[in-house]
């Protein structure tokens, strides 16, 4: 069985780094205070010879019965904390583990090789039970379950039972898909409704890696923004990935990302690995992404996006942002705005840098792509604009990309 997941092959070079961290106190003045030692016990007495008559020279170093009991003692006070700590991971884990399935999905072979007849592969991947506009669903990746019948989509449930999707949707530009289940007993998991999680929160990735399902690994979010990843041979249009150490591998496609209060923050996608499994380099799709394209295709079938009607430079340097007035290149440049859209209606000119989306900071051209991609249409936008040495702000209702770019 081949695991989903599919490995960002670029070649990515490992660091290694050993840091020491020392914490320094002090007591009073300028001197640090004095760690209290282990109390000693009575002292040991130094054994005699054996019958063989051979003597233990490192017997009087040993620790005595009292002061391993002393230890003991010390160890379970400090492990108290430790597991009071814990106990919330396992109640994570006791909440969320209903939540995940394991999805086995057969279709028909993507690249038969010379010679071969057309057959089927089975894939495996995971996926996240929850409520998307009153409509029990599975979302999970596009790539686990695209060009596999509905018959041949297997979801299996932490107890053991067995759903077919009645009806499936997706979305290739991000990467994801949505499965109308329906079961009298299905636990929904909590979606967070906003992208708060920041750099070096802790989360949880839950799915089935090489087919072991409802894995729990831990690890922390390494970065946030990745849009530039090259992934599969179709490729993902809109990216934002969350960047994770917590050791996700093939068959977690499609499994949440979850914080500390049990919602899910994002949906397992990719890996950056030289060997296929994991090198503590995973990457999620953001639940505001998630959200976006799995309400409008419960909703109506479709997403439908915003569009700004600007081509952006992608090669924005240093030397064409000091041309323009500006000490760094910050933001997305404006290269050529297309006629009749609502940049034009808006008066966006070339060379205009876009500094800020809906109050948005923006990074570069593709963080202005992104945001933009999880923008409702029919509705008015704020623009922070750089031109002519200075910032002006701009106002510009956007369109439906639909009207201008025919699916």
């Amino acid at each position: 069985m081949r695991g989903p997941t599919k490995a960002w092959r670029r070649s990515v070079p490992a660091v290694f780094a050993l840091c020491s961290v020392v914490g320094i106190g002090r007591a009073r003045g300028d001197e640090p205070p004095q760690l209290a030692p282990i109390t000693a016990g009575p002292p040991l007495e130094r054994s005699g010879p054996d019958a063989a008559g051979r003597i233990d020279p490192a017997r009087s170093s040993r620790l005595s019965s009292a002061e391993r009991d002393r230890l003991y003692s010390q160890i379970e006070r400090d492990a108290e904390e430790l597991e009071r700590q814990g106990a919330q991971l396992r109640r994570l884990t006791l909440l969320l583990r209903p939540c995940v399935v394991h999805i086995d999905a057969r279709k028909p072979v993507q690249k038969p090789t010379r010679g071969s007849k057309p057959g089927s592969e089975d894939e495996a991947g995971s996926g996240v039970i929850t409520r998307v506009s009153d409509r029990m669903v599975v979302i999970t990746n596009r790539h686990v379950v695209n060009g596999a019948d509905l018959d041949n989509i297997v979801i299996r449930l932490d107890d053991g039972r067995e759903l077919r999707p009645q009806r499936m949707w997706t979305d290739p530009a991000t990467d994801i898909a949505v499965m109308a289940v329906a079961d009298d007993d299905l636990v929904p998991a909590r979606l967070a409704e906003r992208d708060m999680v920041q750099i070096g929160d802790t989360v949880l990735a839950i799915g089935s890696p090489f087919g072991l399902s409802h894995s729990v690994t831990l690890g922390i979010v390494s970065a946030k923004g990745r849009r530039d990843l090259e992934l599969g041979d179709e490729g993902v249009k809109f990216q934002d990935f969350i960047q994770t150490d917590a050791a996700i591998n093939p068959g977690n496609s499609g499994g949440p990302l979850v914080n500390l209060r049990g919602e899910v923050v994002g949906l397992n996608t990719a890996i950056a690995s030289n060997s296929g499994g994991s090198e503590g380099i995973g990457f999620a799709i953001p639940i505001s992404m998630v959200l976006f394209v799995s309400r409008q295709l419960v909703d109506t079938g479709v997403v439908s996006r915003a569009y700004l009607g600007v081509t952006l430079d992608r090669t924005f340097t240093q030397k064409t942002a000091e041309r323009l007035g500006m000490v760094r290149a910050v933001g997305a440049r404006v290269s050529g705005v297309t006629k009749g859209s609502p940049a034009d209606a808006a008066g966006i000119q070339p060379d205009d840098v876009i500094l800020e989306f809906d109050s948005q900071p923006i990074d570069d051209d593709d963080h202005l792509v992104s945001l933009v991609s999880v923008t409702p249409t029919s509705r008015t936008v704020s623009l922070g604009v750089f031109r002519g040495r200075q910032r002006i702000e701009l106002q510009m209702p956007v369109a439906s990309r639909e009207q201008f770019e025919p699916q």
